[in-house]
């Protein structure tokens, strides 16, 4: 039986979230995107507030929490500040290979001092010529006796200007694809590692962006998250399993774009009526609320599968690609409905537009969603309806189905023959006998 209630314990987590939005995230949010700076302060007090690394096991001195809590978390957080909820979710993402790795002692060591410190730790497999295209990293780890050297750039790195560790992604030979790729864990301050200067970008610019440049920085063996030939699995089921989480940033936003929607409309007048008085601008609020509900049950699903132990894959990449893109939507219309005000900077509307670019975008575009989705949909999904020339189109009047009547369907076009063996030629298509096939009876 299916249960959409959230215990006691995640309502709870849910309204600390939405308390340290409103009370720490929204008062500063206007005033760091101007600046293009991350307020680290803000991290440490999600830290502090344990709304941060939800998902690391309770044995390593965790909180233990499934990917549900945390899209309960991003959504207050993001409905406040998208940008400072990437920022703070990015520590579970650049986790996520310490939790997949079957490397144990590094787990040992990195996990307990992540639960335990207010540290940071982020996630690189894109380049400056390689994002979506993992497979097609250059980065280059070198194999030097029981360690390997790093050489290369990793981009678009969230929080790495910020971060004490990087679980980075690397090939051993380019030429082998997704088959060379490897996975390491580096700290802050190895020799040859540099942060480049933070990337300006459209919106989530208070959420730290920037690029990773190696030179001969050594990673011990004992750092390998993941040997050749298993790096790109671990980073696709990293993906796996925190896209749905993209997806509750695009809730959270698109929520607090609905509301002042609301409240505006219930304000402004316009030709001596409210604007709520118009039934264009009704039907406006009715398809964000759609978008919105329909944005968060998908999200909440992908987060369920993944916490109940099932393949979240598909339904991660239909909740990020479908939230997203909503709320953009979303967004944008009640940027509409503001008008001319929406447009300014005076208004809260366009740093959420600018904010709800991005996740169409980052882990994965909504392309690649598609792919992924589509290939599944070719591939692997099993449809429950019979094939096209099996079914039993069966829609003769005179005809009574009973046990001695015989049907043969054209495969070609689709013509059904009723008989004991099939036409010589199909009388629409002129296919010969061997076109046809029996649809009935069944068996």
């Amino acid at each position: 039986m299916l249960n959409f209630s959230l215990s006691p314990e995640q309502i709870a987590l849910r309204d600390k979230a939405r308390r340290f939005a409103l009370e720490e995230v929204l008062p500063i949010a206007w005033h760091y995107d101007e600046k293009d700076e991350l307020p680290l302060y803000i991290l440490r007090r999600a830290w502090d507030e344990g709304i941060m690394n939800l998902t690391i096991p309770p044995k390593y001195g965790g909180q233990g929490r499934g990917l549900l809590e945390s899209a309960l978390v991003v959504e207050e957080i993001s409905a406040a500040c998208a940008g400072l909820a990437t920022s703070i979710f990015d520590n579970s993402l650049g986790t996520e290979p310490l939790l997949l790795t079957r490397n144990g002692k590094i787990r040992d060591k990195y996990l307990p001092i992540l639960a335990k410190e207010f540290k940071l730790i982020c996630f690189a497999t894109s380049e400056p010529l390689a994002g979506s295209d993992v497979a097609g990293m250059r980065c280059k780890a070198e194999k030097a006796g029981e360690d390997y050297i790093l050489n290369g750039t990793k981009y678009w790195v969230t929080n790495s200007g910020v971060a004490d560790y990087f679980s980075i992604f690397a090939t051993v030979d380019a030429s082998q694809g997704h088959k060379g790729i490897a996975a390491f864990l580096v700290e802050k301050g190895q020799d040859g590692l540099r942060v480049g200067q933070t990337i300006p970008k459209l919106g989530q610019r208070s959420s730290n962006t920037a690029g990773i440049h190696f030179t001969n920085v050594r990673v011990p063996a004992e750092n390998v998250l993941a040997q050749p030939g298993e790096g790109f699995v671990m980073a696709m089921t990293t993906f796996a399993r925190t896209r749905p989480i993209i997806g509750s940033f695009g809730v959270g936003a698109a929520r607090s774009a609905m509301e002042l929607a609301i409240d505006y409309a219930k304000k402004r007048r316009a030709f001596g009526a409210r604007l709520s008085d118009f039934q264009a601008i009704d039907f406006k609020i009715a398809e964000m609320y759609q978008k919105v509900e329909t944005a968060r049950l998908l999200t909440w699903k992908a987060a369920w599968e993944n916490d109940s132990g099932m393949d979240p894959t598909i339904s991660a990449s239909i909740a990020k690609f479908y939230a997203t893109e909503a709320a953009f939507e979303v967004v944008s219309d009640a940027l509409q409905i503001f008008g001319g005000y929406g447009y300014t900077r005076l208004f809260p509307l366009e740093k959420l537009l600018r904010d709800m670019r991005l996740p169409m975008i980052y882990e994965g575009t909504s392309e690649i969603q598609r792919v992924v989705v589509s290939r599944y949909m070719l591939e692997g999904y099993k449809p429950v309806m019979p094939p096209v020339e099996d079914f039993p189109l069966l829609a003769k009047r005179d005809v009574h189905l009973e046990k001695d009547t015989v049907a043969w369907r054209c495969r070609i076009c689709g013509h059904t023959h009723y008989g004991p063996e099939p036409p010589e030629e199909c009388p629409h298509c002129f296919f010969p006998k061997a076109a046809f096939k029996k649809i009935w009876p069944r068996g």
